[in-house]
C-alpha cells in the first residue's frame, strides 16, 4: 500500500485479519453513490422510508467508535455496513463548518486577519456561494477521506483558479484539511467549506468507495501489480523516487518497513488512539494571536482578539474540545508578550483595553476548571499549566496592580493571623488565581445535583433541611455558596452547552440572595437602635460582587435574561442557533406570578445596593464604575410593569432599612462605593410610581462619606473575617472625579424633578449644600436650575430660581479664597441669576459683597452690570428703584475703593460720576492711597481719565503724584510709561508756566535717559504742545519759553548732563560693530548741546575730552575726528 501523502499522516496500520482468498472474486471493488442501491432506504435522505436498522446502528457506531475498534471488534465486516458506517462518519450539520470557518456562527462577523472585509469575504459565505454556483466538482469520497476540487471563477483582478481540495473525517468531525489555495488563517477557507458543504448537502451525488485497503485487499498478484505500475507512470516525476525507495526497503528482510505487519492507509479512518476533534491549525492561531498582540495600541486588534475568546466561548458552548485546546494557545502568546516585562520594569500600568483582554482570558479558564463533565486527568493537566503561567513573574495581577505601586492599607491594623496572612496575600492574587482554586471544586454535592438535574426539585421532595438552609419558606431549593464562585457555576453551566440547567441554579442562587436580604433586614432591626446610637458601621462585603473580576450579578442577570426567556418561549438560544427542546412550564422553576425578567431585575437591583468597599487602583476603581453602567444599561432595556414597580418598591425599602447590608443604609462606612449612579436610575424610575420613596431613597444616596472630614471611622470588628481600613485617612480613590460628577447628575435629575415643589426643592438644595463639595459641580447645578426655571416655554420658577441663586451664593463663598480659573464666568453668571429673582437679590448680594466677591470683581462685575442699562431694563426699574440700586452699587464701589485701590479705585470713580458727593469721596480715596499703595501705571491711567472728564488740575495732581514713583534709567529708551511722562509735561506746559515749572523738577529727578528728556525739552519749546486738547491749548501764553531762563534752563541742564553720562556709559562696553550707530548718538547729543547759549564750545570740549580719555580706541576716536573735527 502507498503511504499518505496527506497531512496529518495515518496514524494506524490496516491489515486483513482472517483474511480468505476464496473470497476475493466475489466481491465488487467499484464504487457506488452515497445513496446508491447499496445503501439503506433512509440514507438518501430523499424518502419518507422509516431508517433501516443498519441506517440507525451504522449512524451511532460512525459518531462514537473509531473504525479501528470495530474492525477489531469483528472479523469480518460486510461490505454494506462498512458503505454506511463510512457514510454516516461524515459531519451531517453545518453548524460545526459554519464555525471554523467564520468568528461566528452566523458568519456576521469579519474574519481573523485584522481587516473589514465585506460580509460576502468570509470563508464560510464564500464557501456557499461557490457551492450554490456549481464551482465544486470531482467529489470523490474513499474511506474516511473526501476530495475534490473547487474553481475560484476568475474576477478583474485574478483570472480563474482551480483548487485541489482534501478532507479527512472521522466520528462526524473534520480531523484534517488541505487545499492547494495556500490559505493560512485560524479557520478553514472558502474552498474547504464548499467541498464539505457539497458532501453535507449532496450526499447522493457523491462517489463512495471503501478505504483503499480495502480494495487493494481485493486484488490479484497481477492486479496489484499493474495497478503499482499504472499509479508510477500517471505520476512518475512525484513518486518514483518514493516508490524505487519502498520497494528498495520491502525486498530487504531486515528492513524496518518489514518488521511491522500492515502498512498505513489514509483513508481508513481513526485509531483507537487518535484524539478525536474537529481540525485546528494551531500553529496560525498562535501566529494571529501573536500578531493582533504586537498591534496593542489599535482598536482592530482589540476586536479581532475579543471575537477569538468568543470562538472560544462557542466551542465550549458546543462541548468542542478545541475551546480548551485554542484557549491554552491564545494563553500561550499572552504571556509571551514583550510588553509585561518591560510595564513590570517601568512600573507602569497595562492599557484598559489589554487589561480587559486578561480579563476575559482569566473568565475563560474558570469556565473551563469548572466543566461539569470533564475528566480528573484534564482538569489536572489544566492545574498544572494554570500554576505554571502563575507562577511567571510578569503574570498579570487580578487588580491591575504590580503590588508595590499603591499601598495596602490593611498591613498597619492589629488583625489576627488569619487575617494579617490574608492581607499579605492578597496582592499576589494574579489573573489565574481563581480558576485554579475552582480546580478544586467538584459538583458531587447532592443537594446541587438536584438543583441542576430537575426543575421539580422542591422541600416535599427533599427532608433534609432541618437547619432551613436548603429551601426558602416557599419550598424553592437555595445554594449556599461564595456568590461569585455559584454565579462562576452557572456561567460554566452556560458555557458548556447547559443552559437549563444553568438556570436552575441562577434561581436557586438568587433566592439565597433574597433570603438572606430578608434575614439581614430582620437583624438589623434587632440591634438598629444599639448600631445607631454608637454612630459607626461596618462593610460586611470586602468583595463587592459589581466590579467583582467574575461579574456574578451580570451572569444571573444575563442567565435569567436570555436562558430564561428562551425558556418560557420552549426553546432555547445555543451559540445563536436554535435548539429545539422540550418545553419545561415556567411555574416549574419560578412562583405564581414570577418572570424571569423580574426575577434578573431584583437580581440586579441586590448587587447594585449592595454595601461594598473601594477596591485599591485604578484599574479595579474604573472596573467597579463600568460594571454599574453596564448593568444599568441592561436594566434600561427592560419596560417596567406593575409586577417590576412592585419590586422596585419592595428592593428601595430593603436598601433604606438594611443597615450596614445597604449601600443606603443610614449610616455608610466611609469608604463604601457610592451609589450615586444606581441611586439615579432607582429614582427616574420611581418617580412616577412613589415620588416620596423615590426622593427619600435619593437624598439618602447623595452622601460621599469619603469627602467629610468626620467621617465616621467604621467598625474594626468584622464579620466573615473582613479588613478594615484606616480610620480617618483619606484614601486613593482615582475616580473620585466620575463620582463627583454621578453624585452632581443625581442632584441635577432631583432639581429638574422637584420644579414647582417649593418643598421638595428646599430638601434637594438643603442636600446639596451639605453633600456635595465640589465648586464646579455647585455651579453646574446652580445653572441647571436655572436653565430650568427659565424654559422659554414656561413662566420663571420663582421658587427654582431662588435655588439656583442660593447654590451660586455658595459657588461664591467656596471660590473666594481659593483660585479658580471659572470664577469670572460664576460671578457673571450670579448675577444674571439675582437679576431673574429680582432687584431685592441684586441689592441683596451688594450689601455682602466682602463674603462673596473680590474688590476687583465686586466693582468691575457686579456693579457695573448693575448699573447698565441692560439691567434697569430687564428689572422695568421706576426712577425711585433705580436711584436706590444706583446707590447701593455707589456704597459697593467705595467700599471696595478703600479695600483695594489700586485695582478698585478707576471703576468707583466711574461708578460715582453722576454723584458728587461719592466721586468726591473717591477721588480722595485715590488722593490718600496715592503716596503708598498705588503704583505710578495705576496713577497716570486714573490722571488720563480725570483729563478725560474735564478735570485738568485733578489730572495734573495726579501725574505730579505719579511723576513721584518714576524712575527711568539712561539706558530704558523704550519703557511704556514715557508716553504718560510726555503726556504729563504736555499737560503741566497747557496749564501754564507755575505747573510746567513744579513739573519739571520731578522729571529731571525721575527720569535720566537723554532722548527722553530731550524730547520732553523740544516739546516744552513749542508754542502749542502735540500731545494737548484744544481746551488746554487755549491757556498757553503764546509765547516761546527761553532754554536760559527757568523752568527749562533746569531741564537742558538735565539733558545735557544725561547725554554726557549715556555716552561714557556707552564707551565702557562698546565694539565696533556699534561704532556707527554711537557716532549717530553723538549727533543728536550735538543738537541737544547747541540749543545752550554757548552749546558749541561745550561740545567741542566733550569732544576733546572724549579724544583724550578714549585715546586707546583709535578707530572710534578716528570716526569722532572725521564727523565732528
Amino acid at each position: 500500500m502507498a503511504e499518505r501523502v496527506q497531512q496529518p499522516p495515518a496514524k494506524r496500520l490496516c491489515c486483513r485479519p482472517g483474511y480468505n482468498p476464496a473470497c476475493r472474486q466475489g466481491q465488487r471493488a467499484g464504487g457506488v453513490l452515497c445513496g446508491g442501491p447499496g445503501s439503506a432506504p433512509g440514507g438518501s435522505g430523499k424518502t419518507h422510508n422509516p431508517e433501516s436498522l443498519l441506517d440507525i446502528a451504522a449512524r451511532r457506531v460512525a459518531e462514537k467508535w473509531p473504525f479501528q475498534r470495530v474492525e477489531e471488534r469483528f472479523e469480518r465486516i460486510p461490505e454494506p455496513v462498512q458503505r454506511r458506517i463510512v457514510y454516516w462518519s461524515f459531519p451531517r450539520s453545518e453548524k460545526e463548518i459554519c464555525m471554523y470557518s467564520s468568528f461566528n456562527a452566523g458568519g456576521e462577523e469579519s474574519g481573523p486577519s485584522g481587516e473589514n472585509h465585506e460580509e460576502t469575504q468570509l470563508p464560510f459565505l464564500r464557501g456557499v456561494t461557490l457551492l450554490e454556483g456549481g464551482w465544486v466538482d470531482n467529489v470523490l469520497q474513499v474511506g474516511f477521506h473526501l476530495s475534490g476540487t473547487v474553481t475560484d471563477p476568475a474576477t478583474s483582478s485574478q483570472p480563474e483558479i482551480i483548487c485541489s481540495v482534501s478532507v479527512s473525517f472521522d466520528r462526524c468531525k473534520i480531523t484534517a484539511v488541505t487545499c492547494s489555495c495556500g490559505n493560512k488563517d485560524i479557520f478553514y477557507c472558502a474552498h474547504v467549506v464548499a467541498l464539505a458543504l457539497y458532501r453535507v448537502r449532496k450526499p447522493d451525488q457523491v462517489k463512495l468507495h471503501l478505504p483503499i485497503s480495502e480494495t487493494l485487499f481485493q486484488m490479484s498478484r497481477d492486479q496489484l501489480q499493474k495497478f503499482v505500475q499504472y499509479l508510477i507512470s500517471v505520476h512518475h516525476t512525484e513518486v518514483l523516487p518514493t516508490a524505487q525507495k519502498l520497494a528498495d526497503e520491502i525486498l530487504s528482510t531486515n528492513s524496518e518497513i518489514n518488521q511491522v505487519h500492515g502498512a498505513p492507509d489514509p483513508t481508513a479512518g481513526a485509531s483507537v488512539d487518535d484524539e478525536n476533534c474537529w481540525h485546528l491549525d494551531e500553529e496560525q492561531v498562535q501566529e494571529q494571536v501573536k500578531l493582533f498582540l504586537s498591534q496593542g495600541g489599535y482598536h482592530a486588534s482589540g476586536k479581532q482578539l475579543n471575537l477569538l475568546f468568543s470562538k472560544v466561548r462557542e466551542m465550549l458552548c458546543m462541548r468542542d474540545s478545541n475551546g480548551a485546546r485554542m484557549l491554552t494557545l491564545i494563553t500561550e502568546q499572552f504571556m509571551a508578550d514583550p510588553r509585561l516585562a518591560l510595564w513590570r520594569q517601568q512600573g507602569t500600568t497595562m492599557t484598559d483595553k489589554y487589561r480587559q483582554l486578561w480579563d476575559e482570558l482569566g473568565a475563560l479558564w474558570m469556565c473551563i476548571v469548572l466543566n461539569p463533565h470533564c475528566k480528573t486527568e484534564q482538569k489536572c493537566w489544566w492545574l498544572k499549566q494554570l500554576r505554571r503561567w502563575n507562577s511567571v513573574d510578569v503574570c498579570p495581577w487580578e487588580d491591575g496592580n504590580h503590588g508595590h505601586d499603591l499601598p495596602n492599607l490593611t498591613h498597619s491594623l492589629p488583625q489576627g493571623a488569619h487575617v494579617s496572612l490574608l492581607s499579605e496575600l492578597r496582592p499576589h492574587r494574579t489573573v489565574f488565581t481563581r480558576a485554579i482554586e475552582a480546580c478544586d471544586l467538584h459538583w458531587q454535592d447532592r443537594h446541587l445535583q438536584h438543583i441542576i438535574a430537575s426543575g421539580l426539585y422542591a422541600n416535599y421532595c427533599y427532608h433534609d433541611n432541618q437547619d432551613g438552609s436548603l429551601f426558602d419558606t416557599r419550598g424553592w431549593p437555595m445554594w449556599h455558596e461564595h456568590v461569585p464562585t455559584a454565579c462562576a457555576r452557572v456561567d460554566a453551566l452556560r458555557s458548556h452547552g447547559y443552559p437549563r440547567e444553568a438556570l436552575r441554579l441562577a434561581i436557586a442562587v438568587v433566592n439565597t440572595l433574597r433570603r438572606q436580604q430578608q434575614r439581614q433586614l430582620e437583624h438589623f432591626r434587632r440591634h438598629k437602635k444599639e448600631l445607631l446610637h454608637k454612630g459607626i458601621t461596618s462593610i460586611t462585603n470586602m468583595e463587592g460582587w459589581v466590579g467583582h473580576p467574575l461579574d456574578p450579578i451580570g451572569t444571573l442577570f444575563s442567565t435569567l435574561t436570555e436562558t430564561g426567556r428562551g425558556a418560557e418561549e420552549g426553546y432555547l438560544e445555543i451559540s445563536g442557533l436554535r435548539a429545539e427542546l422540550q418545553r419545561f412550564p415556567v411555574q416549574r422553576l419560578l412562583g405564581e406570578g414570577e418572570s424571569y425578567v423580574a426575577l434578573a431585575v431584583e437580581t440586579a437591583l441586590i448587587g447594585l445596593g449592595q454595601q461594598r468597599v473601594m477596591p485599591d487602583g485604578l484599574y479595579a476603581q474604573e472596573k467597579v464604575c463600568r460594571n454599574e453602567e453596564q448593568l444599568l444599561a441592561k436594566l434600561q432595556e427592560v419596560e417596567l410593569d406593575d409586577m417590576l414597580v412592585k419590586i422596585f418598591r419592595k428592593q428601595a425599602v430593603f436598601l433604606l432599612e438594611s443597615g450596614p447590608y445597604s449601600g443606603h443604609g443610614e449610616i455608610v462606612h466611609r469608604e463604601s462605593v457610592p451609589m450615586h449612579t444606581f441611586t439615579r436610575y432607582l429614582f427616574t424610575s420611581l418617580l412616577p410610581h412613589d415620588a416620596e420613596l423615590a426622593y427619600k431613597i435619593a437624598l439618602r444616596a447623595m452622601r460621599l462619606p469619603v469627602l467629610e472630614s468626620t467621617a465616621s471611622s467604621g467598625d474594626l470588628s468584622r464579620p466573615h473575617h473582613m479588613v478594615s481600613v484606616v480610620p480617618n485617612r483619606y484614601p486613593r480613590w482615582f475616580t473620585l472625579t466620575h463620582i463627583e460628577s454621578q453624585q452632581c447628575e443625581l442632584a441635577s435629575t432631583m432639581l429638574t424633578a422637584a420644579k414647582g415643589d417649593s418643598r421638595k426643592l428646599e430638601t434637594v438644595l438643603e442636600s446639596i449644600q451639605k453633600n456635595i463639595h465640589s465648586s464646579s459641580h455647585i455651579f453646574k447645578l446652580g445653572q441647571d436650575a436655572f436653565k430650568i426655571a427659565t424654559l422659554m416655554d414656561s413662566l420663571p420658577d420663582i421658587t427654582l430660581l431662588k435655588v439656583s441663586l442660593e447654590l451660586g451664593l455658595q459657588v461664591m463663598r467656596i471660590t473666594l479664597s481659593t483660585l479658580n480659573w471659572r470664577r469670572r464666568e460664576m460671578v457673571r453668571w450670579l448675577v444674571t441669576c439675582a437679576t431673574e429673582v429680582g432687584v431685592y437679590a441684586l441689592d441683596s448680594i451688594m450689601q455682602s459683597w466682602f463674603t462673596l466677591f473680590t474688590p476687583t470683581e465686586a466693582t468691575s462685575i457686579v456693579a457695573t452690570t448693575v448699573m447698565s442699562n441692560t439691567t434697569i431694563v430687564r428689572l422695568h426699574l421706576d426712577c425711585h428703584q433705580q436711584e436706590n440700586l444706583a446707590s447701593s452699587a455707589r456704597t459697593l464701589a467705595l467700599q471696595c475703593a478703600m479695600k483695594d485701590p489700586q485695582n478698585c479705585a478707576l471703576s468707583a470713580l466711574t461708578l460715582c460720576e453722576k454723584d458728587h458727593i461719592a466721586f468726591e469721596t473717591a477721588y480722595q480715596i485715590v488722593l490718600d492711597a496715592a503716596a503708598t499703595g498705588m503704583s505710578y501705571t495705576q496713577l497716570f491711567t486714573i490722571a488720563r481719565y480725570m483729563e478725560h472728564r474735564g478735570y485738568p488740575m485733578r489730572a495734573y495732581k495726579l501725574a505730579t503724584l505719579a511723576m513721584a514713583h518714576l524712575n527711568l534709567s539712561y539706558n530704558q529708551d523704550t519703557h511704556p510709561a514715557i508716553n504718560d511722562v510726555l503726556w504729563a509735561c504736555a499737560l503741566s506746559h497747557s496749564l501754564g508756566k507755575n505747573e510746567l515749572a513744579a513739573v519739571i523738577p520731578l522729571v529731571v529727578k525721575s527720569v535720566k535717559c537723554a532722548t527722553v528728556l530731550s524730547d520732553i525739552l523740544r516739546r516744552c519749546t513749542l508754542t502749542t504742545p502735540g500731545l494737548v486738547s484744544a481746551l488746554h491749548s487755549r491757556r498757553n501764553s503764546g509765547k516761546l519759553m527761553s532754554l536760559d531762563k527757568a523752568p527749562l534752563r533746569q531741564l537742558l541742564d538735565a539733558t545735557i548732563g544725561a547725554y554726557i553720562n549715556t555716552t561714557h556709559s556707552r564707551l565702557t562696553h562698546i565694539s565696533p560693530r556699534h561704532y556707527s550707530e554711537f557716532i549717530e548718538f553723538l549727533g543728536k547729543t550735538r543738537e541737544t548741546f547747541l540749543m545752550a547759549q554757548d552749546g558749541h564750545i561745550q561740545f567741542t570740549q566733550f569732544i576733546d575730552n572724549l579724544k583724550q580719555i578714549y585715546k586707546g580706541k583709535k578707530k572710534l576716536m578716528m570716526l569722532v575726528r572725521e564727523r565732528f573735527g
